[in-house]
């Protein structure tokens, strides 16, 4: 199978548990719940996405798309290497061949999807972010990390799935400092739920 992939990059992971740590990004295009183009917002399954996922480059195989992330990792050795799969919607293209060619080049796989589409088995880390109107499939993994608030996503509807670690991420744009306010309060109450900032985004990295 070939994929369609937005970019390739190396950089800190900004955000969640694995926070700080170095990873080459492999960002698939599209995505099964808004197209990316602004003029379809208004009717998307999620309105308030704020990532570019809109063409990219096409590769024919696995093992040609593995050599590419493996060229992006920034440091000579192939210790701690991690790659993060996200979109878009990884669910759509993320396949068994692609993480058992990744996996021969010494990454450890983590998967950042929205939940609504299955899996395929072999990945080391799953984050699942839910979006507020949409069933979930992924109901287990090792982080659910929900964007908040969202009308309709109540974090208490998630306490039961079967994660290691609930986060809680403000939501971006006009209202962030209110939605930080209101995710640390929430979190206060509910010592469950830990606060997810966007590192990234405050030290100005991709």
């Amino acid at each position: 199978m070939s994929y369609l992939v937005r970019e390739i990059f190396a950089s800190l992971q900004g955000e969640g548990v694995q926070s700080g740590r170095v990873a080459v990004f492999l960002r698939f295009a599209e995505c099964n719940l808004w197209s990316g183009r602004e003029a379809d917002r208004a009717t998307a399954r999620c309105r308030f996405c704020d990532t570019d996922f809109v063409g990219g480059e096409r590769f024919a195989d696995a093992e040609t798309l593995a050599d590419a992330v493996a060229a992006a990792w920034p440091v000579a050795d192939s210790e701690n290497r991690l790659a993060v799969v996200t979109g878009g919607e990884p669910g759509l293209q993320l396949d068994e061949a692609l993480i058992a060619a990744l996996h021969r080049r010494g990454f450890a796989i983590a998967v950042e999807t929205n939940g609504t589409l299955p899996l395929p088995p072999g990945l080391d880390w799953i984050c699942v972010s839910p979006k507020a109107g949409n069933r979930l499939v992924v109901v287990r993994g090792d982080e659910l990390k929900l964007v908040f608030p969202q009308d309709g996503a109540d974090p208490a509807e998630f306490e039961s799935l079967a994660f290691a670690h609930f986060l809680l991420q403000p939501m971006d744009g006009a209202e962030r400092e209110a939605n930080t306010a209101a995710a640390l309060d929430y979190c206060l109450s509910h010592p469950r739920w830990r606060l997810g900032l966007q590192l990234h985004k405050s030290l100005g990295l991709r």
